[in-house]
């Protein structure tokens, strides 16, 4: 038989319940109560505007049914408790009861019959309380919550988007922290904060750590009450960690330096070639270099490093983890610098290393136009092998350094550093007896 149990149908609410509930919470009908009147809040809430969601039953024909008619019974018994009383009454208090559409059957062997045909549900209310346990609870916390956003913030519409894109963050708060994500975006919605750090907002339980953690729920709510700007002077500048391989560009005789993006785009150096490594350890291994400095691209972060002025002067040449999250990063780097060049990201390398492989745990599945055929061919081959990701740490440095020093020299670099005469373009100034050895162990 195919006829649809009561777990059954809750399991298909509750997977529309999930999918649903911070579209439901944003759309409201304002002429419209929630039963309950907001729990949480103590408030009016109202009640969204809302498809009913039919769920359909599946019931048996009269064949089925003689097959087992026990079964029909019970089936038919079960949706018969389901079934809410007083269902033709039309006032807002039974829309959160479940409806049930029964037909009558007049079979010849078994007789009249009356038979469920669809479950109806008609507010998220009645999703809720059908679904039952830990889902109906979250759906009546983000329905009292985006109810208190909006009375807090005199707003029924612009917050939608705020609250749909947050909902599970939202959702995730304590009732304390909550209230004050709430407090936070009031003040500074109504305070000038001019150079206030974090740690000088004047509300109790907000530190460095806490804005660090809400700090994108706060700039959301923010701009949502027309301030997107409130928040900007808070925000800590990102840094960028940088070594500079040619002693003659060092300022001061600084060689290792860690700053915010600002500061290190007014630096006074005009490199000939920029490498960008995702692994910080590769930055931290490279030899002397001629007219060179090496980047730390800090994965998604690596935006910050086409603002640095002096880069799009200078070659450059990225390596990241020979994965899918490598190759998007490298694609995003290539939007704002389009000449950027990569090695050890080609099928060659990926395969050479077969021995080094590891499964990727959350693979990206985008599409990244920047990439160049050898690149996208590479993508390509690590999907089809089963989302394998080849770490940058994992190629032995040595490989690395030769893959290096081949890219720099295709480029025709001229480059001059303490070691000129004994340096070619585009070349390491240590040698390789030097590079095998650690660094304090040299000389």
């Amino acid at each position: 038989m195919t006829m649809l149990t009561v777990a059954e149908a809750r399991a298909k609410a509750r997977t529309r319940l999930r999918s649903s509930m911070s579209t439901w919470a944003t759309q409201t009908d304002s002429n419209c109560v929630s039963p309950d009147g907001g729990a949480e809040t103590g408030l009016d809430v109202s009640v969204p505007t809302f498809a009913t969601v039919e769920i359909a039953l599946h019931p048996p024909t009269e064949k089925h049914v003689l097959e087992d008619q026990q079964a029909a019974m019970e089936w038919a018994a079960s949706w018969r408790k389901i079934a809410a009383p007083g269902v033709s009454d039309s006032r807002l208090e039974n829309l959160s009861s479940p409806v049930i559409d029964w037909a009558e059957r007049s079979w010849v062997r078994v007789g009249r019959q009356r038979i469920p045909l669809r479950l109806r549900l008609r507010t998220p209310d009645a999703v809720a309380d059908f679904v039952g346990g830990d889902e109906a609870s979250q759906w009546r916390r983000l329905r009292d919550r985006t109810a208190t956003i909006r009375s807090r913030f005199d707003d029924q519409h612009s917050a939608a988007s705020a609250i749909k894109a947050h909902a599970k963050r939202i959702l995730g708060l304590e009732h304390t922290e909550f209230d004050t994500l709430l407090d936070v975006v009031a003040w500074l919605r109504h305070h000038p904060v001019g150079t206030l750090r974090p740690r000088q907002l004047p509300i109790r339980g907000v530190d460095s750590k806490w804005f660090e953690t809400h700090r994108s729920l706060v700039t959301a709510l923010l701009e949502a009450t027309g301030r997107p700007d409130a928040v900007d002077v808070l925000d800590a500048e990102p840094r960028i960690r940088m070594r500079i391989l040619d002693p003659e560009l060092t300022p001061s005789g600084l060689s290792d330096i860690s700053t915010p993006v600002t500061q290190l785009s007014d630096l006074a150096i005009a490199p000939r070639l920029v490498f960008v490594f995702e692994n910080l350890e590769s930055v931290l291994a490279m030899p002397d270099w001629a007219d060179a400095v090496a980047v730390h691209g800090s994965g998604y972060a690596v935006d910050n490093v086409a603002r640095l002025a002096w880069v799009h002067g200078a070659r450059v040449i990225y390596w990241g983890d020979l994965d899918s999250h490598g190759f998007a990063i490298l694609s995003r780097l290539r939007k704002h610098l389009p000449h950027v060049d990569s090695t050890l990201m080609d099928e060659a390398t990926l395969t050479d290393h077969k021995d080094l492989w590891v499964q990727e745990p959350k693979p990206h599945t985008g599409v990244f136009p920047e990439l160049t055929g050898t690149e996208a061919r590479a993508l390509n081959r690590l999907r089809a092998e089963g989302d394998v990701r080849l770490e940058q740490e994992r190629i032995p440095w040595a490989t690395a350094l030769a893959a290096l020093k081949a890219k720099a020299a295709s480029a025709g670099e001229s480059a001059d550093a303490s070691n000129k005469s004994s340096a070619s373009p585009g070349e390491p100034t240590t040698s390789a007896s030097e590079l095998d050895a650690p660094r304090g162990a040299q000389g």
